[in-house]
């Protein structure tokens, strides 16, 4: 029987494989031993799911084994996003989160996220107490689970919903004012997932003109992956990009705390320069004052808007985990990732594609241009930056030569000299000239993930090449 691992975020199988109801209760019955270790379980825990098979099955037999357990449980009454749960066990003070969700994953897949009380995705240090639980437990009957009915008539489950406060607390946040008042026609998709009737309410509540599509609950997400990137928004794109009416396309991923952004002509906006525009919105025009936090492979372009504001940015790991760590304590006015994470401070400290939506919506309302002529204008202030990034499939020849160049690395890289090797998460070739290459293993897979970026596309190019040509030796 394979073990359980989380990931990056959280605990990720195939249904019916590795994702079964057996090991799900296991996995619960180790969380619960976990905050019973850590005096948190009376506390009670935010239980939900995302729009994915199974889902709301999965929560109640969660729920039944937490009650057994004596835990009290906060079960989502429908399909709910992760920034909603996050918010909802911050509001409640709650103990923890468990979250069936797979994310932007392919609808066969599903998985469990924990979060720990203070709202962020669960540690390493956590994640591992919870694996060695739940691995010595593997093929045992180790749970005592309480009929859903019993536990309800007991007061140990509760059904809730979390939306009515979530959405109350973005309206402080958000000037929906603001946007009424532009008049400008958006498309929304929430790609068949949890994030359904959240971002709409709020832009039809401001007064625009809103088109929804993929706005009903499908398992199968359209039979595309739930990723709200360029390659899978392209009826999204076709649609803004065929409809001169229509100003923005925002998206969200299957449990929306991923984003993306179409801007009027149907160009997708990559969020490494969703990021830098929001940062440098947030301190010219929101009166925000503080440095930002980004992982390893996202652009320095964020760094140079921090610089031109006279501030820094903090290098994480990949994982939004450590990024939010920086959000509960209150060090940061923005955090994000390449990979559509983003939040800001006073908020959730886990990514939230609900709320970088309406963040880019208000920005491109308030300064009363489109994407494209805000990234301009931010390129004559703090100069340009391009970012790409391959996946590349190692064979074992390959991987067994990949482990050796990276530990006999390069002086120079496309004739640009190595200024500094980071190897905070995998190994980051900093070069002179503003550019750098970053080389991350998947540890799922037989993949190395290869970023790169530079101040010019050529630059860009010749980088990118010559590190894809590093990795095949």
């Amino acid at each position: 029987m394979p073990e359980i691992k989380f990931g990056t975020s959280g605990w990720r199988g195939i249904l019916a494989e590795d994702f079964t109801l057996a090991n799900v209760r296991v996995v619960t019955q180790a969380i619960a031993d976990h905050l019973r270790a850590a005096g948190d379980a009376q506390k009670g825990v935010v239980v939900g799911h995302d729009s994915r098979f199974f889902g709301e099955r999965f929560a109640r037999e969660t729920a039944r084994v937490l009650a057994g357990a004596g835990i009290p449980v906060f079960l989502c009454n429908r399909d709910t996003p992760t920034p909603v749960i996050a918010f909802e066990l911050l509001r409640r003070g709650a103990g923890g989160a468990i979250n069936f969700t797979a994310s932007h994953n392919p609808h066969e897949y599903n998985g469990i996220k924990f979060s720990p009380s203070w709202g962020g995705p669960a540690l390493p240090e956590v994640t591992a107490d919870i694996e060695r639980r739940a691995n010595a437990m593997l093929g045992e009957i180790c749970y005592r689970d309480l009929p859903l009915d019993q536990a309800v008539r007991n007061g140990l489950v509760a059904e809730i919903d979390p939306m009515p406060a979530y959405l109350e607390a973005l309206r402080r946040r958000i000037d929906l004012e603001a946007i009424g008042r532009s008049g400008l026609t958006m498309i929304v998709d929430p790609m068949y997932g949890a994030g359904r009737g959240y971002l709409d309410t709020l832009l039809v509540e401001s007064g625009l003109m809103v088109q929804t599509m993929n706005a009903h609950r499908d398992p199968y997400f359209g039979g595309l992956p739930p990723d709200p990137s360029k390659t899978h928004l392209n009826d999204l794109i076709v649609r803004v990009k065929n409809d001169p009416t229509v100003k923005l396309g925002l998206a969200t991923d299957g449990d929306a705390d991923r984003y993306g952004i179409v801007d009027f002509d149907g160009s997708y906006i990559e969020p490494n320069y969703i990021l830098a525009l929001l940062y440098d919105y947030l301190l010219r025009r929101k009166g925000e004052k503080g440095d930002a936090a980004r992982s390893v492979a996202t652009s320095h372009f964020v760094d140079a808007v921090a610089a031109h504001h006279g501030y820094r940015v903090r290098e994480t790991p990949v994982g939004f985990k450590y990024i939010g760590e920086f959000i509960r304590d209150d060090q940061i006015v923005v955090g994000g990732e390449e990979s559509s994470g983003l939040t800001v401070r006073g908020h959730v400290p886990d990514k939230d594609g609900i709320l970088a939506c309406l963040l880019v919506a208000e920005m491109v309302a308030v300064e009363g241009k489109s994407l494209r002529e805000l990234l301009a204008d931010l390129y004559r202030r703090v100069g340009e930056y391009h970012t790409g990034r391959q996946n590349l499939h190692l064979s074992p020849a390959l991987e067994a030569g990949y482990a050796l160049r990276m530990q006999n690395l390069p002086s120079t890289l496309a004739g640009r000299k190595v200024l500094e090797v980071i190897t905070v998460d995998g190994i980051k070739l900093v070069l002179e000239g503003d550019g750098w290459v970053l080389f991350r293993k998947s540890g799922t897979e037989p993949v190395v993930r290869v970023y790169a970026e530079a101040r010019s596309a050529a630059a860009l190019g010749e980088l990118t090449e010559a590190a894809v040509a590093m990795v095949k030796g």
